[in-house]
């Protein structure tokens, strides 16, 4: 494979959201992704960026990506947090996850961030098998908490 890691730009993101959705049916939330376009360009690359990514590209067609940002911990400080990884089902096992992966990690080396984190679902084999390849802690005990935009309308 001849496949080129690069950062993304603005014109890759309707390409990123496919992928994003290819990512949801993997993971069994397809009904989960209710960003639009509109929203996710302008989180990336509007006034206020909050996401920055890396692409996997081989012969113009972008074939995975890597969609990070800067989470603060009050016990860390500063992480990088690997938001979103995939790489599409026809290109994994070829090396592709592992230059995306490494150049996140030199990401956060060159970034001085004290740390890097991500989250891995249970039951995912294969991704879990990853990163223990990288001698990863991966933790249990913990239980993900979240409010839907409708939700915090109703709460207050």
């Amino acid at each position: 494979m001849n496949v080129t890691i690069r950062v993304a730009v603005k014109e890759d993101c309707v390409r990123l959201l496919e992928l994003i959705n290819e990512l949801a049916i993997y993971e069994k939330a397809p009904e989960e992704v209710t960003v639009t376009l509109s929203e996710f360009v302008d989180a990336g690359f509007g006034q206020s960026p909050v996401w920055k990514a890396f692409v996997a590209e081989e012969n113009g067609l972008i074939i995975g990506f890597a969609l990070f940002y800067t989470r603060y911990s009050t016990w860390k400080g500063c992480r990088l947090y690997l938001e979103d990884f995939l790489v599409t089902d026809a290109c994994r096992g070829k090396g592709v996850g592992k230059l995306l992966f490494e150049k996140v990690i030199q990401e956060a080396k060159n970034g001085n961030y004290n740390g890097m984190v991500w989250q891995v679902l249970d039951w995912n084999e294969p991704a879990i098998n990853f990163y223990n390849k990288y001698a990863a802690d991966i933790e249990s005990g913990w239980l993900n908490a979240s409010f839907s935009k409708e939700q915090t309308q109703k709460l207050i």
